[in-house]
């Protein structure tokens, strides 16, 4: 079997490319086509986003429970089958979700607009749960694990912040008019590139980590021990609390922010240069975290920089900042504790997955991953829900070709608002819940090195 290595940081750095293609795009501009496009309410789309998650959530306890009990095909690997299978309909719900159908009036395209949803929703699950439990299987080694979880937010964010940070010189025209078809356009291109890149993350990474005992019910699988093994599990429901507040701010804000940059800068490209300078702080925080984590230790990096960011966007949001230009150098400054929380968060969850093998002995990747991956769905909902909602509460025309200055202005201040909300619940979760500190987690992994031994 081949040394985990950087052949396995790529690989999983692609699955989370892949899965970014849909779920950004969608998470990002599927609000705007809805509103600008087909003509849909932002509550409408606000109450969708949230009972859908909540549907989504409830899938993901089902889904992760698929791959603890049975195994598909033959080479004894636990959840890349099912990675391969869910790519072609993670592809597919994309395509569904940015057709222009509004010639088909109203009640027509509401309806659509709901199943396209929930259908994002199931196939997002039927691929996110078995590549997040991917990591548990790949290496038990801390530092490798650290690799991998630093791997996949670099793998997120270049897509969120590369190719996600064009498609407004795309959607919108010179006057800062949406264009319909463009939309459909960029996701046949995202869909494939989605595809592609989960076919290499199956090609590239290994699973180490086997538990060749059948995981069946008749064979000693319980859900409802699995299930007491994770809300018993202090350090998963810090984590948990954490990652609500951690996709408030990524799944609110990155609706408002095209918009912000259209009505209330007038500059639509604007929000390419934004990306540009945020991929400039991630590459920094790239070379420098595991060095920090190293010296300080993930959680305490986590609390810290959490602080900072609680400071700095209350500030941000009390003052109003004419240029742009440094709007988005101040901006990118302030919300640093959420980039560093993406790059430690898997790291940290995975401890949490080995935290429940000690307590019982038994290998519920699968199924302590969905657990707490129905957190962060709950947090993607309410995110969503927040941001569309905030679009009717500061008087968001849906269909009108430009908004009021009031609107734009009341837009602004619920972009730099919401992180406040995210850092303070982060800070809560990691620094008052999520209880395994260095000696700790120390500690865990010399017991489990212990017992797997005698196994």
């Amino acid at each position: 079997m081949k040394k985990f290595g950087v052949r396995d940081q790529v690989g999983y750095a692609l699955g989370d490319i892949g899965g970014s293609f849909v779920n950004l795009y969608i998470g990002g501009f599927f609000l705007i086509f809805c509103t600008y496009v087909l003509g849909v309410s932002p509550y409408f789309m606000g109450t969708l986003f949230l009972l859908g998650k909540f549907f989504d959530a409830a899938c993901n306890v089902i889904m992760g429970t698929l791959p603890d009990r049975w195994k598909l095909g033959k080479s004894g690997d636990k959840f890349l089958p099912y990675i391969s299978i869910s790519k072609w309909i993670l592809a597919a719900s994309c395509l569904l979700s940015f057709a222009d159908i509004s010639s088909l009036g109203s009640t027509a395209t509401h309806v659509w607009v709901v199943f396209v949803y929930l259908f994002f929703c199931v196939a997002y699950t039927a691929d996110s749960i078995p590549y997040g439990s991917l990591a548990s299987v790949i290496t038990n080694d801390p530092v490798e694990r650290t690799k991998l979880s630093r791997a996949r937010a670099i793998g997120g964010m270049i897509v969120g912040l590369g190719f996600l940070s064009f498609v407004p010189m795309f959607i919108y025209d010179h006057s800062g008019t949406v264009i319909p078809a463009a939309f459909f356009q960029i996701a046949i291109v995202f869909s494939i590139l989605s595809v592609l890149a989960y076919t290499g993350l199956v090609r590239l990474t290994t699973e180490r980590v086997r538990d060749d005992k059948p995981a069946d019910m008749e064979s000693g699988y319980r859900f409802k021990e699995a299930f007491t093994a994770a809300i018993t599990n202090r350090p998963l429901l810090g984590m948990m609390v954490a990652s609500v507040g951690s996709l408030l701010m990524i799944n609110g804000v990155s609706q408002l922010a095209p918009i912000v940059f259209a009505e209330r800068y007038h500059m639509p490209g604007a929000f390419t240069i934004n990306s540009f300078v945020s991929i400039g702080v991630t590459l920094v925080l790239f070379v420098i975290v595991p060095k920090l984590v190293e010296k300080f230790n993930k959680r305490n990096l986590v609390i810290a920089t959490a602080i900072f960011s609680l400071a700095a966007t209350l500030l941000l949001t009390l003052a109003t900042f004419e240029n742009v230009y440094v709007f988005m150098a101040l901006y990118n400054m302030a919300t640093i504790g959420s980039s560093v929380f993406v790059m430690v968060v898997w790291a940290l969850v995975t401890d949490c997955i080995d935290y429940a093998e000690l307590q019982t002995g038994k290998h519920y990747e699968g199924t302590m991953y969905s657990l707490y991956s129905f957190a962060r769905k709950v947090g993607m909902g309410l995110g969503a829900a927040i941001g569309s909602y905030a679009l009717g509460w500061v008087g968001f025309v849906s269909g009108a070709k430009s908004q009021s200055p009031q609107v734009a202005n009341g837009v602004l201040k619920m972009y730099t608002g919401m992180p406040i909300l995210s850092f303070l619940l982060i800070i809560i979760g990691v620094g008052f819940i999520y209880n395994l500190n260095a000696k700790k987690t120390n500690e865990m992994y010399a017991a489990l090195k212990e017992k797997r031994a005698i196994q």
